[in-house]
């Protein structure tokens, strides 16, 4: 290969790692723009909550190596394969994912179970329903997430920074978290028809003791989630038991999603400290937290806006719950939400206009009405 054409190959493959790790760029922009204003001190290393990239990478370390062994593909798929219809099928992958995001966090529950609807619609001919089954599973993998602490980054995030006691998280995220149950179910009903399909069985078995010893490995990083042990024990085990056991998973982890967390650390602290920013991020925040926090996620996204806005208020029952719902909405409301639109782009690539037209309808559609519901009540 010609030096000329190597140069090509690498620039065509940095230009592709940057759109697809576009978020994680602007926030390594925003990091650098705001130390401009803030220049590098010893304050720095207070910006970071080592406690959160630790859980996170440890959930993400494990759950990559239980999918390694096609765990989650065969248990999804044993469920599925019970149901006999469009609808029941296509409400069992999005439950499927709906519970995956509470245990496995939203971006892997997508990573994981997307291909499984894939497979599923084009080995059943029902490929006119792909878009919606995306959308579902999108919408449900960012709201059922919402449940629990380790169920999407930001909750991790704001569950370890304010200390936030277990029971009253999940009793804060409860009543919109059995709201989006009932929207999600109305809608599989309601688009989706009760058309025959059959599944054909397919032999996949798992290895019992890989199977098992990822699983401990599992509890235990959920254990840490819980503040139950201290984080650094999980730095230290779950990476030395997998460096022996699956380094692929350790290759795997998203550590652009980490990279994003650690920039946007960054940008959070710079800006908290620059006078005005701070006067204006904490007038609005006692006005409305929960509209604010919203309004914000659908510009930077749900992660950034938990990291940006906790630096101006304690109010973080509001904090929370807007940056949860307010992960639906816009395209990048979420990060997760980019990994749908990449995953449905790459089997459809003519359909972005169709898909965003209808993603929009949908997640909009979900951000009022779970919006309007906290008002109420």
């Amino acid at each position: 290969m010609s030096t000329i054409a190597l140069r090509h190959s690498h620039a065509s493959h940095f230009l592709s790692f940057v759109k697809e790790n576009a978020v994680m760029f602007i926030a390594l922009l925003a990091a650098f723009v705001t130390s401009i204003f803030v220049p590098v001190d010893s304050k720095y290393i207070g910006y970071f909550d080592f406690k959160t990239l630790t859980c996170l990478f440890c959930v993400l370390a494990v759950v990559c190596a239980l999918r390694e062994i096609n765990f989650f593909y065969i248990l999804a798929r044993r469920v599925v394969i019970i149901f006999k219809t469009a609808r029941m099928s296509i409400l069992a992958l999005v439950y499927i994912t709906f519970i995956g995001s509470m245990l496995i966090a939203n971006d892997m529950a997508l990573l994981t179970f997307l291909p499984l609807g894939y497979f599923v619609l084009t080995s059943c001919d029902k490929c006119k329903y792909m878009a919606f089954t995306f959308i579902m599973q999108n919408i449900a993998a960012n709201l059922g997430g919402m449940l629990t602490p380790f169920g999407n980054p930001q909750n991790l995030y704001l569950y370890t920074k304010f200390n936030i006691p277990t029971g009253e998280f999940m009793q804060i995220m409860a009543p919109p978290f059995v709201l989006s149950v009932i929207l999600i179910t109305v809608c599989c009903f309601i688009f989706v028809k009760p058309e025959p399909l059959s599944l054909q069985d397919e032999k996949i078995s798992l290895n019992p003791k890989r199977t098992l010893l990822y699983l401990a490995l599992f509890v235990l990083a959920i254990v840490i989630v819980f503040r139950t042990i201290p984080y650094q024990l999980g730095l230290i085990v779950i990476p030395a038991v997998l460096f022996f056991a699956d380094r692929n998973a350790l290759k795997a982890v998203d550590y652009p999603l980490l990279l994003t967390f650690v920039f946007f650390f960054v940008f959070a602290g710079n800006m908290a400290r620059i006078p005005a920013v701070n006067t204006l991020f904490s007038n609005l925040l006692e006005k409305s937290p929960l509209l604010v926090s919203e309004l914000s996620c659908q510009f930077i996204s749900n992660v950034p806006s938990s990291i940006l806005l906790s630096q101006f208020t304690g109010d973080y029952r509001n904090l929370l719950l807007g940056v949860n719902i307010g992960g639906t909405g816009t395209l990048i409301a979420s990060l997760a939400s980019l990994i749908t639109f990449r995953e449905y782009l790459k089997h459809n690539p003519g359909k972005t206009k169709y898909y965003i037209a209808m993603f929009s309808a949908f997640n909009f559609a979900f951000l009022i009405i779970l919006t309007g519901f906290m008002y109420i009540i």
